[in-house]
């Protein structure tokens, strides 16, 4: 897909939008449709996450337009550290990590801990709280929230040791469309078939406590952390959760709806439709928050001071806070990520 005139130029004054490039992961369960649907053009198969918005060491992303080209989105964010906005920061970086999740098998049963245990027991990492937006599911598709009821820990134990855990896990049905908060704490599990936006704390701490007996590439089991997991997760039933209700609200050429709101980020879902109308649609930051603009369908441009930057399907697009007033024109969807 080409690109034109797809960045501000070099001699720029104030905070300008640019393109991020995602890192990527092929853990054994992934796919290729972050390849087909998003266009990623990242050498590994499987492909199963684009970390697309990241200054986590583990996985960073890039710089892909404009004068900070191929520099590390945390180098840049050192250099300017006024582009996040005046959050509390993670460690010199963002406080969250955006993802495209493409999950062909299921994944494994797993639970995170909180910030306190990971402070405590991780080296002063951050938990990891996070949200999950459904962008595509399998007929069949399900994913793994809690337990049907309360489960001791002498039992939960034994269930993982013996290979019966499966029993007692909570499955939920889902479709395109819908959106899961997952706690600290909350045993779960993205279930076959499944492509997601996940949105969530700048973390990279995962306890897996069971995998299907799977084996990694090298014919070796998948390492398990069953102690830190009895440690941190929650043997409360869980009740089956309920989409909340969404509400559209509008504008000329663009309609908003919040689908998430909690200490850590807000994430809402902005629909931008200026084909038929004349006028654009105006955007622009604060001093408090950077956004996001991932772009979950679609395509468009921003304008900017005489400048443009288009975007298609898949791209993320970081603005940093305070940004020069853009205006938004085109067809899209994007998941709209603050602090």
């Amino acid at each position: 897909m080409t690109r034109k005139n797809m960045s501000w130029s070099s001699d720029f004054s104030g905070a300008h939008p640019f393109l991020l490039k995602p890192a990527g992961k092929d853990y054994l369960w992934g796919g290729s449709r972050l390849k087909d649907d998003f266009s990623k053009e990242i050498d590994l198969t499987p492909l199963a996450e684009t970390w697309e918005c990241s200054t986590h060491p583990d996985g960073p992303s890039m710089v892909y337009s404009g004068v900070y080209t191929g520099r590390l989105l945390s180098e840049v964010l050192k250099e300017h550290p006024e582009y996040m906005g005046t959050h509390p920061k993670a460690d010199g970086g963002l406080p969250i990590l955006i993802k495209f999740i493409d999950a062909r098998q299921d994944l494994s049963v797993q639970v995170h801990p909180d910030d306190d245990y990971a402070r405590e027991h991780e080296h002063g990492s951050l938990g990891k709280t996070e949200m999950w937006y459904v962008l595509d599911a399998a007929k069949d598709a399900k994913l793994i929230y809690g337990f049907y009821q309360d489960i001791s820990r002498e039992k939960l134990k034994k269930s993982l040791e013996d290979g019966t855990i499966e029993r007692y896990l909570q499955k939920v049905k889902i479709q395109k469309d819908d959106l899961f908060y997952i706690e600290p704490g909350t045993v779960h599990a993205i279930g076959a078939g499944t492509l997601i936006a996940e949105i969530q704390e700048s973390s990279n701490l995962t306890y897996r406590m069971y995998d299907y007996g799977r084996v990694d590439k090298d014919g070796q089991p998948r390492k398990l952390h069953i102690p830190q997991a009895l440690q941190v997760a929650s043997r409360k039933g869980s009740r089956t959760p309920r989409q909340p209700m969404r509400v559209l609200k509008y504008r000329k050429g663009c309609a908003t709806e919040l689908l998430c709101r909690c200490k850590y980020f807000q994430v809402e879902r902005q629909l931008i439709n200026t084909e038929r109308c004349r006028e654009m649609a105006d955007f622009q930051t604060d001093s408090n928050s950077f956004q996001v603009l991932l772009c979950i369908n679609g395509c468009g441009t921003i304008f900017g001071e005489g400048e443009m930057l288009h975007f298609f399907k898949g791209d993320c697009i970081f603005v940093p806070a305070d940004s020069i007033p853009l205006k938004l024109h085109g067809r899209a969807q994007f998941l709209k990520v603050s602090c």
